[in-house]
């Protein structure tokens, strides 16, 4: 055999953040074969994993310090932050970090210059797809760094979904804030398409199905259409992340220079939502347009929301 020919050893994995994405995301990689020291601030949602082949470990610096790879799916920057900083001993130079979480532009390139100067090697690659895509290995996964670092981790995330290289460190979380702004947007339009049909004596059932297939198709008028007709609001993706990553959108777009009053509007309406429905799919922004049209509800089913807390 040459040595060409000689197969890879796989890297050596730690993931930090065994939550609602990070659970089957872990899981994805260790069916794929892959060596994963998992962490988590609850270690029982860790311990969920050793059934699959898992490490856990009991701090973040342990668990990454025989990674070649680290990736950390997280709830926001400040915790991104908070978590790097406590692993940060235990990271060896030439180690590649990959967040995988929703943070801000400039968060992600805080990262990167904090551990550029550990010698540690970091892509921002956050994702959309929700659960049933990290489930699914269908995640979309928007990369920001070098090209270099890009080639190194591709068959990984290839385990949990489709990358693409779309610029720099940082400009994973751009294209994941364009990715939310669309699909934001698009939540309200269905939410308000099928109240009209319905206020206008419409079957609005009949009407998604109806119009499905021409150009007003679309993921979230095939998936969400469908539960907000249901009023199957248990998550999924949830209201206080798409909350987040609105508000985050709109510092990004003062921070160039742009206003995007339709978005404006769209974080208004997950915001009004924070203290009912926090947990709730972001589907659940029907509510919120039901709320602006007093005696109009769509369907008669009973809702379906988690418990808070």
């Amino acid at each position: 055999m040459t040595q060409s020919a000689v197969p890879q050893a796989k890297p050596t994995i730690a993931f930090l953040g065994i939550g609602l994405m990070g659970k089957p995301m872990a899981t994805r990689l260790l069916q794929a074969g892959y060596a994963v020291t998992v962490w988590n601030r609850t270690r029982a949602k860790s311990e969920e994993l050793l059934a699959s082949g898992a490490q856990v470990a009991d701090q973040a610096a342990e668990a990454v310090r025989q990674a070649d790879i680290v990736i950390t799916m997280l709830e926001a920057g400040p915790i991104v932050a908070q978590v790097v900083n406590a692993a940060l001993t235990g990271l060896r130079a030439g180690t590649l970090l990959i967040d995988m979480s929703s943070t801000r532009q400039s968060e992600a390139q805080d990262m990167h210059a904090l551990l550029a100067a550990s010698g540690v090697r970091f892509i921002d690659a956050p994702v959309s797809g929700g659960v049933v895509g990290a489930q699914a290995g269908t995640l979309a996964i928007m990369a920001g760094g070098s090209a270099d670092d890009f080639a190194d981790a591709e068959a990984v995330l290839r385990v949990m979904g489709r990358p693409t290289l779309v610029g720099p460190a940082g400009c994973g979380q751009i294209a994941k804030l364009c990715n939310q702004l669309i699909v934001g947007g698009t939540l309200n339009i269905v939410a308000e398409a099928l109240l009209l049909a319905q206020a206008g004596g419409a079957d609005p059932a009949a009407v998604r199905t109806a119009i499905r297939g021409g150009f007003a198709e679309s993921r979230i008028l095939e998936v969400h259409g469908q539960r907000m007709l249901e009023r199957n609001f248990m998550p999924g993706g949830q209201v206080m992340s798409q909350h987040k990553d609105l508000e985050n959108v709109l510092i990004a777009a003062g921070n160039a220079g742009l206003r995007l009053p339709v978005t404006e509007l769209v974080t208004r309406h997950y915001q009004s939502l924070m203290p009912v429905a926090p947990r709730a799919d972001q589907c659940a922004v029907l509510l919120a347009l039901e709320k602006e049209n007093e005696g109009l509800r769509l369907g008669t089913a009973p809702d379906q929301l988690p418990a808070q807390g």
